[in-house]
């Protein structure tokens, strides 16, 4: 299946402004929320508002599936979000300002698995890489804002609600746009509908296949850890005195970008399983190294940690989404990509406030000082990821996932039996 420049083109740009979209404001929130004065379990919670919106996603997902083309309702989405920021910007007080997150995140998240789901329909899945690292390199371009803030109007935005402004604005250019994506009809549409399509637990079917549940399964597991870096990694790096926290971390990101265009080549030459089973490796080496280094005081392996971050979601995250394109069938592809998004959701809920709960138990209190002994939460991630990586290249053997297999047009039956 070739693909014509400009629907290639339009493609990526999609994914460009969603992921920027998101790391505009997203990645400093922790730090304007502290300024506002907020708790630790305030700030917990406002973090939590991605999970929650990711577990509307395959309601949305069968929305597109069955009733509007996608790249309208990914449009509705965007401008909604838009309208959003601008109200959360606007409001200081946490609870407000929880819950005008809370309702941006329902709009924002399912955009991922929209996304996903609009550019497989017109790619092919292994080409699917090579327009998702575009998101990557939006995310990387977000720091646009702040830098060039700082260039003309020597201003410092981080910490501030501009970045809520910044957001917004790149949510309406994504709203714009999508009325010019490619035409993505309903691939579901005249089905009758019911009480389960309307709650979006139809995509629930696809765990009747073992190999589909053990993929969907260990996406939930690996988000736990996965929260660890992505909630507290920059409060463990300030307290490590690394400066320019985004510019930091965005590295990961930066690398994802070039590592992203190896997936189609793992995937030749390694399968699927395996290039997903490298991701999870990826998984053990970040906390392998924070374990490592927070014990010995090694500042090279927290930036190892921080780097193999394209491995990671890359090898695992894409991969999954690939193998979902290949065994969900026609109609359900869209829920199906909703339905990981939803896991990867429960699964952040679940280490954030899992995650807080190790550090927690790690803090003592000196005078008005608040020490954290961050090893235990190293520690137990790290044993997390070790026993994630030998159950799943143990328990997923499914041969649509191996070397050489041929990539399924449409999987009719995503509820067969389990094969050994």
């Amino acid at each position: 299946m070739s693909m014509p420049f400009h629907i290639r083109f339009r493609l990526s740009a999609m994914m460009f402004i969603q992921y920027m979209l998101i790391a505009a404001w997203f990645v400093q929130l922790t730090a304007y929320c502290a300024k506002l004065g907020m708790t630790g379990i305030q700030m917990a919670l406002i973090s939590s508002s991605m999970a929650l919106g990711c577990l509307v996603s395959p309601i949305i997902g069968m929305i597109a599936d069955r009733n509007f083309a996608s790249q309208w309702v990914l449009a509705v989405l965007n401008l909604l979000t838009c309208v959003l920021l601008i109200l959360s910007a606007q409001v200081t007080a946490p609870l407000p300002l929880f819950l005008l997150l809370l309702v941006t995140m329902l709009c924002y998240m399912p955009t991922w698995g929209l996304t996903s789901s609009i550019a497989m329909s017109h790619s092919p899945s292994e080409k699917f890489p090579q327009i998702r690292v575009f998101g990557s390199i939006g995310w990387v371009a977000a720091a646009v804002f702040s830098l060039a803030a700082k260039k003309l109007w020597d201003a410092t935005i981080d910490g501030t609600a501009v970045p809520l402004y910044c957001g917004a604005g790149v949510a309406l250019a994504g709203g714009i746009f999508a009325f010019f994506l490619p035409h993505t009809p309903p691939p579901a549409k005249g089905q009758k509908t019911s009480v389960t399509d309307v709650m979006g637990l139809r995509s629930l079917s696809l765990m009747k296949n073992w190999h589909f549940a053990v993929l969907a399964l260990g996406t939930l597991v690996a988000t736990i850890p996965f929260s660890a870096y992505w909630t507290y990694g920059s409060a463990f790096l300030s307290n490590k005195g690394f400066q320019y926290l985004t510019a930091t971390m965005n590295w990961g990101q930066f690398v994802e970008m070039f590592l992203m265009l190896l997936v189609p080549v793992a995937i030749k030459r390694l399968g699927l399983k395996w290039t997903i089973v490298l991701g999870l490796l990826a998984l053990l080496v970040r906390y392998g190294a924070f374990a490592l280094g927070n014990n010995y005081s090694q500042d090279p392996l927290y930036y190892t940690a921080i780097l193999v971050h394209g491995i990671i979601f890359g090898f695992f995250y894409v991969g999954g989404q690939i193998y979902v394109d290949r065994k969900a069938p026609k109609e359900m592809k869209a829920q199906g990509q909703g339905l990981l998004f939803l896991l990867f959701g429960v699964g952040l809920l679940v280490g954030n406030f899992f995650n807080g709960w190790l550090i927690d138990r790690s803090t003592v209190i000196e005078g008005a000082a608040k020490i954290v002994n961050w090893q235990p939460l190293w520690n137990t991630n790290t044993a997390i990821s070790a026993v994630l990586v030998l159950v799943f290249a143990a328990m997923f053997r499914d041969p649509l996932a191996a070397k050489g297999a041929e990539p399924a047009k449409e999987i009719t039956e995503a509820t067969e039996a389990p094969r050994g």
